[in-house]
């Protein structure tokens, strides 16, 4: 007989595992899409749209993905989204033209949707004290970013870019039948079994009309799809600005991703001893102040002084640069971490159509990003454009969570008078 312990933590390593696959399939674009990008002469704005693409289906198929989970639990609906997306993903070494790539990247996209299936299958085996560390350990299956970031490159050397999603659709159908071999039905949904209950959508989806998640999701609009645009555009960003080969610069680019994606149960475990609103705040702070930084292009200016002229550059120097990356990177993986923390604090009980929902916006900031930042790469020739976006975006936040703050504390004001 398994113990319940046991089968938490095979839940949770194996949820986590196949995650971190589901991700690395996701990303696959942001290396591949490179040699597509040469190919077929594109763009930055094309660019934009080709790696984006499959963000958009795994942001909008979390809602229904999350719903689904509530409803039939986590093990049924995870194995069978890992079948379609091994059968997808090989589908795309087939294409030939960008409207069949943007075709393939679509159904590829359904990759990005095994989050909302996942946080709500790890949120029902675990009580409310260890939520944000279990559901901070599933998230940091984001690492899968760095997995595509140091396995794809070497693919495309030895084998061709088309031989990419080949090895994935494998991958994925191997993880597939291990999940399945090694998971258990969450104990809630096995409740609803033996009473014959299941819960009505409209329950679901009655705390969607509550502008708090959608402030939420906000958030995780900056902290998670600002990471899956950043983790898209900065190998693009490398050969660019500093000259690198795709190699190199996928490499580099494993500095912001994987500890991005680590850091996320640390996250977790914070938010649960600090609280999830602490550590929103500081991770807005810390984003602020490194994006003002990054957001400044190259320069060069003169001035006219008495004794001549003085001429000055300021730039970024690549290990400058990725520093500042990877503090952005480590402060979003916090952020990650703690949006969640707090969502299970409002809705405990609707982690799949709330999560889902918060997902979906997420998910499509890193389908609009990139997009973003390829037509205002395209339309200023500043390079730098991407992260003055983000600045912006990461401002907007600010000035919201600042506002919900002050008017909870009126609310608690008139309510300590009544």
């Amino acid at each position: 007989m398994v113990s319940e312990t046991t089968k938490q933590w095979s839940v949770l390593t194996m949820n986590t595992v196949a995650f971190a696959c589901n991700f690395a399939v996701w990303t696959m674009f942001s290396i591949i899409g490179l040699k597509i990008k040469e190919e077929l002469g594109l763009s930055d704005t094309e660019f934009g749209i080709l790696i984006a693409t499959p963000i958009l289906t795994g942001s909008i198929t979390r809602l229904p993905l999350g719903i689904l989970t509530d409803r039939y639990g986590g093990r049924i609906v995870f194995f069978i989204q890992m079948l379609l997306v091994s059968a997808a993903t090989y589908g795309l070494a087939l294409a030939s033209e960008y409207w069949q790539y943007l075709l393939a990247g679509l159904f590829v996209g359904l990759a990005g949707g095994s989050f909302a299936i996942g946080i709500a299958y790890t949120s029902a085996w675990f009580g409310k004290d260890k939520q944000g560390t279990v559901m901070g350990i599933f998230g940091a299956g984001n690492a899968g970013a760095a997995i595509t970031n140091l396995v794809a490159p070497m693919i495309v050397v030895a084998a061709g870019w088309q031989m990419v999603p080949k090895v994935y659709s494998i991958a994925m159908l191997v993880m597939a039948i291990l999940f399945w071999l090694l998971t258990y039905n969450d104990p809630t949904q096995e409740k609803r079994k033996r009473e014959g209950t299941h819960k009505k959508l409209s329950d679901q989806l009655a705390p969607l009309k509550e502008l708090r998640v959608w402030r939420f999701g906000l958030y995780y609009y900056f902290v998670f799809g600002g990471f899956v645009a950043l983790a898209l555009w900065l190998p693009r960003y490398y050969v660019g600005e500093y000259g690198m080969d795709l190699k190199t610069a996928s490499f580099i680019t494993i500095i912001f991703t994987l500890p991005s994606g680590l850091v996320r149960a640390l996250g977790g475990y914070v938010s649960d001893k600090a609280g999830a609103r602490v550590v929103n705040w500081w991770v807005f702070w810390i984003s602020a102040t490194c994006l003002f930084v990054l957001s400044y292009p190259q320069t060069s200016f003169i001035i006219h002084g008495m004794k001549g002229d003085m001429a000055f550059d300021i730039s970024l120097g690549v290990w400058p640069f990725t520093a500042l990356v990877f503090v952005v990177g480590m402060a979003m993986g916090f952020g990650k971490a703690s949006v969640y923390r707090i969502l299970h604090d409002y809705y405990p009980n609707n982690m799949g159509s709330v999560g889902g929902m918060v997902g979906v916006l997420g998910g499509l900031g890193g389908f609009t990003l990139p997009i973003f930042f390829g037509m205002l790469s395209d339309l200023t020739s500043v390079r730098t454009s991407c992260f003055m976006l983000l600045f912006g975006l990461v401002g907007v936040c600010m000035v919201w969570m600042n506002y919900s703050i002050i008017q909870l504390k009126k609310d608690n004001e008139l309510f300590g008078s009544a």
